[in-house]
This record gives C-alpha cells, structure tokens and sequence, in this order.
C-alpha cells in the first residue's frame, strides 16, 4: 500500500475554494444593496479581487466571510460615491422566480432601493444578513447608536413605502 499523503493547498487554492464556497452569496447580497444583477456582479468581482490582494492578512480573520461582506460592503458605498454610479440601466434584468411570494419580494427590493445607501446597507445587513448591532456598526465603522437610530428611522420609511397588504413582511 502507497501512503499517498495530500500535498497542502496553497494560498491561491484556498482563495480559489472561498471565492467558489461565498461567490453566490456575495452576489446576492450585492444585488440586493444595488438592484442591478450587472452591478452586482462587478461589485462582487471587485471585492474577490480586493480579498484575493489582501488573502494572506484575511485568512487570520476569525471570520472570513463577515471580512469578505465588509470589503463587499466597502465596494458598494465607495461605488455609490462616484460620479459614474448615477447612471440609468434601462433594460432591467429580473432575479430568478421565487417559490415563496415573489411579488412581495419585489415590492420589498423597490421600497428598499428607495432607501439612502447606507441605510439600505444596515437594513440589509441586519435582516437579510442577520449580523448583529455591533456587527453591522463594525463593517460600516460608525458607533452601535447609530446603527440602532438609522435601522428605526429605516423601517419607519420603509413601513410607509410598503402597501398596506404587504406590512406582514415586519411581522414577528
């Protein structure tokens, strides 16, 4: 019997089996901050590429995919901030179909995409990426107050942006 022994992944392999592992997620998550599957894209590529320059530092994160969402997080508002990221996109792709309610999903991206950049960014984080107070003030670098004050004044907004029929999305 030959003892085969596995050589250890390099630095590249184990970027590559991440990037693999979250790219799906990451997208998703960027399509949702930006409502633009093209957008999302290229925000998501741009944060791999950023994660993929700074591996060596990020694999001694305790969290390697909250580090990947915060460099996606960062990707997102540094693009908000440029000129260029007021263009129009005039044909609008559809995300896939969604078993559960995709009407009210929609309504709910429309009444989030209304919503100023970094408040739709804590509102994301919070509940569709269910990170904590401290967690969401962390990768946006402002104190847990104002996490807490905005995420209210968002879900006011957001309640008055929704119809009537569609409050049961805030319903616990």
């Amino acid at each position: 019997m030959t003892g085969d022994v596995l050589a250890p992944m390099t630095e590249d392999e184990e970027f590559a089996e991440f990037a693999n592992a979250h790219a799906e997620r990451l997208r998703t998550t960027a399509f949702m901050l930006c409502r633009d599957w093209h957008l999302a894209q290229d925000l998501t590529q741009t944060a791999l590429t950023k994660l993929f320059l700074s591996w060596r530092r990020a694999v001694l994160a305790d969290n390697l995919t909250a580090y990947a969402q915060k460099i996606l997080l960062r990707t997102f508002l540094d693009h908000r901030r440029r000129r260029s990221s007021s263009e129009t996109v005039h044909a609008v792709l559809h995300e896939p179909a969604y078993r559960e309610s995709p009407e009210l999903r929609l309504t709910m991206l429309d009444a989030l995409g209304r919503l100023p950049a970094r408040d739709r960014a804590i509102i994301i984080l919070r509940y569709f990426e269910d990170l904590s107070v401290e967690q969401v003030a962390d990768a946006l670098e402002v104190p847990a107050g104002v996490v807490k004050s905005q995420t209210r004044r968002s879900l006011v907004k957001l309640r008055e942006l929704l119809a009537a029929d569609q409050l049961t999305l805030f319903a616990v």
